[in-house]
């Protein structure tokens, strides 16, 4: 097992008990991963077709099981990111017959739901998002007010915010809606980022430019894979293994500073979470 003397945390993969599950864990640590931060699967990955808040609920149940897995093996903790992936909505609209109110009516119950968890401590953050994809003008809308709920809720229950959004270099709109409902924008995360991010703190996939790029802006980053541990798509996004990997690459260029950005101090100013206290506890 690797040691790379510092916490190293992926701030974005999934677990599933029916794929790889705490197996992937275990490759993760074995390389120096130390904590983790599991974000629910897609409702309907867990054969959910949700009609109500309510039926989301197994699926945080389920993330939560394996979050208490996970902590077992790492030689830090994992903690549960819950909320309602934004893609729902074009299942909801263009499969089952739904308008896009009433999807994003039922996407908002959702994310009322995983804030009861966040605001009992089962959770660090929600997530939501808007779709990355090109979509109709009534999705596109009903998405952001979903993303304005779930600043709301995050603002509320003292968490932050994971968002999945399209590719882009700007969420200053959503910036403004998290000021707006008193959620502080640092505490906004836009996974699967870039290197460049104006707006809310970035959660980099990755991919070595990436990295060499949010190395050279100096601002607050995270790192992350977005693992999705689907046995059709063995590795994808990134193998739980890539963190650990690049955090070593770093630090053979002689970037510790940026290390301790990024898996100690934004963790948490974003989170709350303190990687070094919870290290070997």
């Amino acid at each position: 097992m690797t040691d790379l003397g510092t916490p190293v945390l992926d701030d974005h993969l999934h677990l599933d008990a029916d794929n790889r599950g705490i197996d992937a864990v275990e490759d993760f640590v074995h390389l120096g991963g130390t904590h983790l931060l599991v974000v629910n699967k897609p409702s309907w990955h867990h054969g959910v077709e949700a009609d109500a808040g309510a039926d989301f609920r197994p699926v945080f149940e389920e993330t939560i099981r394996l979050v208490e897995e996970a902590s077992e093996v790492l030689p830090g903790q994992a903690w549960p990111v819950l909320g309602v992936h934004p893609g729902l909505i074009s299942r909801l609209v263009d499969d089952r017959g739904f308008s896009a109110e009433e999807a994003g009516e039922l996407m908002r119950a959702g994310i009322d739901v995983a804030a009861e968890y966040a605001s009992d401590g089962r959770a660090v953050a929600l997530k939501s998002g808007r779709p990355h994809y090109d979509v109709s003008d009534a999705v596109w809308e009903a998405s952001n007010e979903v993303i304005r709920h779930a600043c709301t809720r995050a603002a509320e229950t003292g968490v932050a915010l994971q968002l999945h959004t399209e590719a882009t270099e700007d969420l200053t709109d959503v910036a403004e809606w998290a000021e707006d409902a008193g959620l502080p924008p640092e505490r906004v995360v836009k996974h699967y980022a870039s290197g460049e991010l104006d707006g809310v703190t970035k959660s980099v996939m990755c991919e070595k430019d990436y990295l060499e790029t949010a190395v050279e802006v100096g601002e607050p980053f995270l790192m992350e894979t977005d693992f999705v541990d689907d046995a059709d798509r063995p590795g994808a996004v990134m193998g739980p293994k890539t963190v650990p990997r690049r955090v070593r690459w770093l630090q053979e260029q002689g970037h510790d500073d940026v290390i301790r950005v990024a898996h100690v101090e934004t963790p948490e100013a974003v989170y709350g979470i303190d990687t070094r206290a919870t290290l070997d506890e």
